[in-house]
């Protein structure tokens, strides 16, 4: 054999080695990557994903008439409930509309409840038909965009039960949603395991923002240790209830989450949203970054000067938060969909924060 050939033989043999090595070490090189990267390798919305529409399993299919399937998927998806909880309240009530008891197409029954999802006229809003937009008190909703909330329409009905369910607990905390819905444990019970069983899945997800997984991405973009241990502690918070003037352990209010959180990492800020606003160094919107405080107008008596409410953001576009007593859990949330910002804030920069970083630092030595 001349040296020609055994040359032509060692490039074969090598190639035939780095195919091999390739094929082994691919997966691994995929798998390298976390499991909440997307397909353009940014951080997902945990929000959005939250919204991604759980698949209709084979009973679901049979058994939800296709304009209510629609209804309770389009719904639940604009109002970030899960459809197959939607789905379950559904059936319970009246079988997808298809019940022939009293209430269900016209009046009420017994209890004053009306319409495939079974409202009382009260929480409707004090009229089985209401004209949208105007004033009243309720749950009302217009769901096909013909300018009536109509408790007897499907869409109307379907799009009312979401903001109802979303307003006292849902997606992440739905036992208790449901049970406002209809206060019986037994209820509660039931509406889950037919939600379970139209699911794919057989389950009932809970949403990302309320899990664990989504805090790595948060905490890997923390621009430091500092402000990744205030986010720690932000984060755990996920899923506790708000309470008013709440700093803890077990309930929070918008600006005592905030002040705990700093607190957790050995700093002292103020404790109420009006003492916090004037408190950090203004950031200009866009440049706002883990950790810096964004404020909104939250109603009467607050403003430019005195915003009413307050939330950490975690991601550019995303804060966490204690909104209000019936807006649910302690949760991730988008700010840019809000339309009050007043604006943001950075309370490292803080003189007072800044000496007390350094008296760390310095005790560290």
């Amino acid at each position: 054999m001349n040296i020609s050939s055994r040359a032509r033989i060692v490039l074969v043999v090598a190639l035939a080695g780095l195919v091999l090595v390739t094929l082994i070490l691919s997966p691994m090189l995929m798998s390298s990557f976390p499991s909440f990267l997307g397909q353009d390798g940014l951080m997902p919305d945990c929000e959005e994903v939250t919204q991604e529409s759980e698949a209709a399993s084979d009973s679901a299919a049979s058994d939800i008439p296709a304009e209510y399937l629609a209804l309770y998927k389009k719904h639940g998806k604009k109002i970030g409930v899960q459809w197959n909880i939607l789905a379950g309240v559904g059936k319970r009530e009246t079988d997808h509309g298809r019940s022939t008891l009293p209430g269900v197409q016209s009046g009420t029954n017994y209890a004053g409840a009306a319409g495939p999802m079974q409202f009382l006229i009260s929480t409707w809003g004090g009229k089985a038909r209401i004209p949208i937009p105007s004033k009243f008190n309720g749950y009302a909703s217009d769901g096909d965009g013909d300018g009536w909330a109509d408790v007897y329409n499907p869409a109307d009905a379907i799009l009312g039960a979401a903001r109802m369910l979303k307003r006292n607990g849902a997606p992440e905390n739905v036992r208790r949603a449901l049970f406002v819905y209809n206060r019986a444990w037994w209820y509660v019970d039931q509406v889950e395991e037919i939600a379970k069983r139209y699911a794919k899945s057989g389950e009932v997800k809970i949403p990302p923002q309320a899990d664990p997984a989504c805090d790595e991405p948060f905490l890997e973009a923390a621009p430091d240790t500092v402000v990744a241990k205030i986010l720690t502690y932000a984060l755990a918070q996920r899923g506790k209830p708000y309470l008013w003037g709440g700093t803890g352990p077990d309930a929070y209010d918008c600006s005592g989450i905030i002040y705990m959180a700093y607190r957790s990492a050995g700093l002292s800020i103020p404790r109420t949203t009006f003492q916090q606003w004037p408190f950090g160094v203004k950031i200009p919107d866009g440049q706002e970054q883990p950790g810096d405080l964004v404020f909104f107008n939250a109603g009467p008596g607050t403003g430019p000067n005195a915003p009413g409410h307050v939330g950490m953001v975690v991601s550019k576009g995303k804060m966490v938060e204690a909104r209000c007593r019936l807006c649910g859990p302690i949760k991730v949330t988008s700010y840019r969909s809000r339309d009050s910002i007043v604006g943001f804030t950075r309370p490292l920069q803080n003189p007072g924060v800044q000496d007390q970083l350094k008296k760390q630092q310095n005790s560290s030595l």
